[in-house]
């Protein structure tokens, strides 16, 4: 089972979000609005501002993946996206890609009020949220 960490006060993300919960995974997926429901983080190690800034997705022995790893291990549990979550994956690609989401991930981010908030409250800023990754 897959846990995935989502901000579902992102319009974005949302919907994203909501177009894989229409389609059937290989296996099955928890999905956890971090935005709205921030204690299903409790076993999960990230503070509410780490799973705001990137979605993030538990593997099924429970190792966290953020960023474009998040999402090529989302991906890969749905037909018809495999192929991107594969080619994602190239060692050409994926250091290019990463860098483009960690940059939408950090102007998304400074954008909504509350993970600017969240950010606030856990004492750190949208950057060192990047730079941990």
């Amino acid at each position: 089972m897959l846990t995935v960490y989502y901000d579902g006060k992102c319009g974005l993300c949302a919907r994203e979000i909501a177009f894989f919960q229409k389609r059937k995974a290989n296996n099955p997926i928890r999905w956890n609005d971090v935005a709205r429901a921030p204690e299903t983080l409790a076993d999960s190690g990230l503070s509410q501002a780490e799973a705001l800034m990137f979605m993030r997705v538990a593997d099924n022995k429970g190792r966290i993946h953020g960023g474009l790893d998040a999402f090529v291990l989302l991906w890969g549990q749905f037909r018809g996206w495999r192929l991107l979550a594969r080619l994602l994956q190239l060692p050409l690609l994926h250091p290019l890609a990463s860098r483009l989401y960690r940059l939408f991930a950090k102007l998304r981010f400074r954008a909504y009020p509350h993970c600017r908030l969240a950010a606030e409250q856990a004492g750190t800023t949208a950057q060192s949220l990047v730079e941990k990754g």
